[in-house]
């Protein structure tokens, strides 16, 4: 899993974006059930998943305004 960068993701269609958070909430789970949860790899994939999410909620919020 690579990190995405915010202009990776502002470059992402929304359709994308939500396809990429599903990707990445699956991961999470494979990643914990067979991993400890404290390792790099599950650290990196919330970091990349809290982006995403963070990201998509300020662009819906700049679209309702």
């Amino acid at each position: 899993m690579a990190i995405i960068r915010k202009k990776d993701i502002k470059n992402m269609k929304q359709a994308e974006v939500d396809a990429k958070i599903k990707e990445l909430r699956l991961e999470l789970v494979r990643g914990s059930v067979t991993a400890n949860r404290a390792n790099a790899k599950t650290k990196e994939i919330k970091r990349t998943l809290a982006r995403l999410l963070t990201f998509n909620k300020s662009k819906n919020s700049l679209k309702n305004a």
